[in-house]
């Protein structure tokens, strides 16, 4: 994760705008300026890394848009063997923040919504990832993040050991039921998408009936969307695709929980693509406890 990049960049500033950072008006009234600090992240509870990068990235832009000069000097220090992706216990620091005690408050709660929500991501995933372990199917994420942060909720989900899908809708082609309903068939949208894609471009079908599939099949689909399918059925789809086509890829999406995910795996798909990943994920509790500091 390039956490210098434009985009990274863009959504960690806009969220100290939003937070106000600059006129912390509670600070500004209790804290001598030059105040040195300590800030130490705690996990409190078991979970997985993720976003360990954005927090001297945060104070950074803070300086930048305090001052419009580089930050006065900090550290963050991690001990080396953690890092985003590992697990990490209840009661274990994640990192130490050695700055200014402003500056500190002011990203506080920045630092830690953005970091809470990525291990909480995080976390989810590898819980996927291990209830599949052993079938052969991989985890994919979906475009269904929260607007502004799908950069950081997909990243979370490769430090969970998923995979990232379509990053958004310029990133690869999927035709979904809207798009077959408004094409005139199955049919008729898939051949209109063959004739005029770039060339290389892949074309993934989602189908819902034995007769999408077979449509689906026919008209040349690249790879396979089974959506919404019981295991049983995945099973019967899966089968059918491996008598025409051995290589053709196969995912199955539509309300997979960590009850039911491993039936669908063993069914035979090649990919298993989990919305809850980024829709609706618990953030995953972590503090910052902040001490005065002579350095």
């Amino acid at each position: 994760m390039d956490w210098k990049s434009k985009r990274a960049t863009a959504i960690l500033e806009q969220a100290l705008l939003e937070d106000h950072v600059t006129a912390d008006a509670t600070t500004a009234l209790t804290i001598d300026p030059d105040l040195p600090a300590s800030a130490t992240i705690l996990a409190k509870q078991d979970c997985v890394l993720a976003g360990l990068g954005l927090v001297p990235r945060v104070l950074h832009i803070f300086a930048h848009l305090d001052t419009g000069k580089p930050a006065r000097r900090f550290d963050v220090i991690s001990h080396s063997e953690i890092f985003d992706g590992v697990r990490v216990h209840k009661g274990q620091a994640v990192a130490v923040i050695r700055h200014n005690a402003r500056a500190i408050l002011a990203c506080e709660r920045v630092i830690l919504n953005l970091l809470q929500r990525m291990c909480g991501i995080a976390t989810l995933t590898r819980q996927y990832v291990d209830a599949v372990q052993g079938t052969g199917a991989v985890i994919l994420d979906t475009r269904k993040t929260v607007p502004g942060l799908r950069l950081l909720d997909k990243y979370a989900v490769t430090c969970g050991g998923g995979a990232n899908h379509r990053m958004d809708l310029a990133d690869g082609v999927l035709i979904k039921n809207n798009h077959i309903s408004l094409g005139g068939g199955l049919a008729k949208a898939l051949a209109r998408a063959r004739s005029l894609r770039k060339a290389g471009q892949k074309i993934q079908v989602e189908v819902r009936t034995a007769e999408e599939l077979a449509q689906a099949l026919d008209g040349g689909a690249d790879s396979l969307l089974l959506d919404n399918m019981k295991p049983a059925e995945v099973r019967r789809a899966v089968k059918i695709v491996r008598e025409r086509d051995a290589k053709i890829p196969i995912e199955a999406s539509g309300g997979m929980t960590l009850e039911t995910v491993r039936k669908y795996a063993k069914a035979g798909v090649n990919y298993i693509s989990v919305g809850a990943l980024t829709h609706s994920v618990p953030a995953v509790d972590l503090s910052m406890r902040i001490t005065s500091d002579i350095y």
